[in-house]
């Protein structure tokens, strides 16, 4: 029997129960959210992902105080219902579709937490992600992206905290095709050397949000990249949409970003936009590159796992670390004052920084 919850309701796209997702094993359908207070602190994040074909759903929470980053990890299998968004004790409640959802996570190891996301303005649709390394599809998906606030608390052993007036952050929704559960290990003819070079930058100022994002390849061209400015409360028919080119600064031996440059044509938003960091999150601890809880991965009917990462002892250059989100305070030129997430993850030789591995840093 394949009869799933969710074909009650008329969210079919093809002829078969939602069960079925079509025909590529590395389908997915992903929820990602990320919040911190209006100085940079407090910050916390949370992802859930779901594997139709591999059968499988993960969820990860972080948070962190004081130099260390908390996370708690969990995998179950899905027994194909993919309406059921809770994996052991960490769970999402759609409160109002594309504006309001609840995050809960039971009390597991000493961490919990109940937090409440509310959308600023109506989530932008970026464009189709579609890579290919020679003929294999690595990339082919849909993302939608939205700034908001958040309410609630978040208890860490013992030590329960209010989440602090004005935190602000980001959440997004993805589906499609991407690399997940148990790696590919046949070779690619032609391409000896993976190499990707990812950017994302959502950015919370005072009258709207700030969305700019870039995939490049080892030369430094753009093959996917977009700008965008949602006014607050904007509606879809409000959002602008522009381009943007970034410079950017890496802290010397690793591949993390010291800072940057964005400069824009887009209506609504400054002529030109600093990063300068305030803060770093591993996005190992959401199971991004994890070597143990990457996503899709099979750990048995449920698994449930705490991970406590000192952020200034960790390797910058070793393969789970790359992936990173540096929270920013953002300077505008025409005064406006703004804070974020600078995301970036380079793998491999990257020609406009200097890379020419797969693991160096920065000189």
């Amino acid at each position: 029997m394949v009869l799933s919850k969710g074909d009650e309701f008329p969210i079919h796209q093809t002829p078969e129960p939602v069960a079925y997702s079509g025909t590529d094993r590395n389908f997915y359908d992903r929820y990602f959210f990320n919040g911190y207070a209006p100085d940079g602190t407090g910050f916390f994040a949370l992802a859930f992902g779901v594997y139709p074909h591999l059968d499988v759903a993960d969820a990860h929470f972080c948070a962190i105080r004081e130099g260390k980053q908390h996370c708690l990890h969990a995998s179950k299998e899905l027994a194909m219902e993919r309406m059921d968004l809770s994996v052991g004790p960490i769970r999402i409640e759609v409160i109002e579709p594309l504006q309001s959802l609840r995050l809960i996570v039971e009390e597991t190891d000493g961490i919990a937490a109940d937090i409440t996301f509310t959308g600023r303005a109506f989530p932008i649709e970026e464009p189709r992600f579609i890579h290919r390394h020679g003929p294999r599809a690595f990339m082919d998906y849909t993302r939608m992206t939205q700034n908001g606030s958040f309410t609630g608390w978040i208890s860490v052993d013992g030590e329960r905290q209010e989440i602090a007036s004005g935190t602000f952050g980001t959440r997004d929704r993805s589906w499609g095709v991407r690399p997940i559960g148990t790696r590919d290990m046949q070779p690619i003819p032609g391409n000896p050397l993976p190499a990707f070079f990812w950017q994302w930058t959502p950015i919370n100022f005072p009258d709207g949000s700030l969305f700019f994002h870039i995939n490049n390849d080892s030369q430094g061209r753009a093959w996917n990249t977009r700008a965008a400015w949602a006014p607050e409360g904007a509606g879809v028919e409000d959002l602008a949409e522009g381009v943007g080119s970034m410079r950017t600064r890496l802290d010397a031996g690793t591949r993390w970003p010291s800072g940057g440059t964005l400069s824009l044509a887009l209506k609504g938003a400054p002529e030109e936009v600093t990063f300068e960091p305030l803060g770093r999150f591993q996005m190992k601890g959401l199971g991004y590159t994890h070597s143990t809880w990457g996503h899709g991965l099979h750990h048995g009917a449920l698994k449930v796992e705490r991970e406590d990462i000192d952020l200034d002892t960790v390797d910058p250059l070793a393969p789970e670390n790359l992936h990173v989100q540096a929270i920013v305070a953002a300077q505008g030129s025409d005064g406006r004052e703004g804070i974020g997430i600078f995301e970036q993850l380079i793998i491999g030789p990257f020609a406009p920084l200097g890379l020419k591995e797969f693991l160096d840093g920065a000189e």
